[in-house]
């Protein structure tokens, strides 16, 4: 979204009842949410349910944005919220990464360009990290976010966010480290 002044104002209208406000909010930030909810959950499907549940609490929370943030720093916050209570069931964790291993199984071809297949097998070491690591890794990463905007999404300190990072990092380094190697040719980057 452009300007701060048109998003206070779309904002303003959609906490008094004006939908078509909130809309035209739901479409300048639908991709970012879209992209979030992605690298959290791994799943298309469950991706889109959290960007709309995500819109649909903010909707129901507006009056709790003050506009002391940026609102897509509010958003966001609200995306990862809604990702990490999706994550705390056990069950659906279960049933998500047998579906999901299930479903990369039957799409492996020998012919795949190595950049999907790299690409996939980030996706799969990004959801082997702890959640909260996963978070920080995605929005500074991922969403382009510095350290400060991630620790106010996140709602902890910017030691607590480069630490996340630090700790996803090594962790991705060590479950990727031959699929780079690979990619790579051998080099180091």
């Amino acid at each position: 979204m452009g300007d701060l002044d048109e998003e206070q104002n779309l904002v303003s209208q959609s906490r008094n009842g004006d939908h078509a406000a909130f809309a035209a909010l739901i479409r300048a930030y639908q991709p970012m949410i879209h992209s979030l909810t992605f690298r959290m959950t791994g799943s298309v499907a469950d991706c889109q349910d959290l960007a709309q549940e995500a819109f649909i609490r903010a909707y129901q929370q507006l009056d709790s944005y003050h506009g002391t943030s940026k609102f897509s720093s509010w958003l966001y916050r609200i995306a990862v919220n809604a990702c990490l209570d999706w994550r705390r069931s056990e069950q659906r964790r279960d049933k998500l990464n047998t579906a999901w291993a299930e479903e990369k199984a039957r799409e492996v071809d020998v012919a795949q360009d190595a950049d999907d297949k790299l690409s996939r097998e980030v996706q799969a070491a990004l959801m082997k990290l702890p959640d909260k690591q996963r978070a920080a890794i995605v929005l500074t990463v991922y969403s382009g976010h510095n350290h400060a905007e991630a620790a106010k999404i996140l709602g902890c300190s910017e030691t607590t966010v480069s630490w996340r990072i630090f700790a996803a990092r090594r962790k991705l380094k060590k479950l990727l480290g031959n699929t780079l190697l690979s990619h790579n040719g051998g080099r180091h980057e």
